[in-house]
């Protein structure tokens, strides 16, 4: 046998059995829904945000690296409200009133309010996968490029909570990343 027809047998094989394990073609909503999960509770690629957060006392959320870098509240706290706004928006809901200062979106963290803002953290990003599992296909195709921002924005600060955890000294790398 030549090496062009092991060849073509080599990928006759791979096709076969590639053609037998074969997923059903995804969806959009399956791709959006992929992308919110693997930021909120799915450990895929990277770090999820419940497993970001999990186990920081408030005063470890507060802390900061004095160089004008953000702290975990105030990142959780900054996803949680453009979560939250864009949700609305996406519901067709009337939105928390914004004056254009994102700054704010990041500053009003109060480490008194930890554990709630954990907890409303969980249910606006359980809230984005309930709505896009009962959204139509049209909504969808309204709407895709703004909830596929929202899963790229979390990501992005999911991996400064981690960077600032590990500078804190207080993240696990058994969680994830070493």
């Amino acid at each position: 046998m030549n090496k062009v027809s092991l060849l073509i047998l080599l990928l006759a094989f791979t096709l076969s059995a590639y053609s037998q394990e074969q997923k059903p073609a995804p969806t959009l909503k399956s791709i959006l829904l992929e992308q919110l999960r693997s930021t909120h509770n799915k450990a895929e690629w990277f770090v999820p945000a419940n497993t970001a957060v999990e186990g920081l006392t408030a005063e470890q959320a507060s802390w900061t690296d004095g160089k004008g870098n953000h702290s975990v509240g105030q990142l959780v706290y900054h996803i949680v409200y453009w979560d939250r706004r864009s949700l609305q928006k996406f519901k067709g809901e009337p939105q928390e009133k914004f004056d254009g200062n994102n700054d704010e979106t990041f500053n009003n963290f109060d480490a008194k309010k930890w554990e709630a803002i954990v907890k409303q953290l969980d249910e606006v990003m359980t809230d984005w996968e309930k709505a896009v599992e009962g959204a139509d296909d049209a909504k969808l195709k309204d709407s895709y490029s703004e909830i596929a921002h929202i899963g790229t924005h979390n990501a992005y600060h999911i991996g400064q909570i981690v960077y600032v955890r590990k500078e804190q000294g207080s993240w696990n790398p058994e969680k994830g990343v070493k």
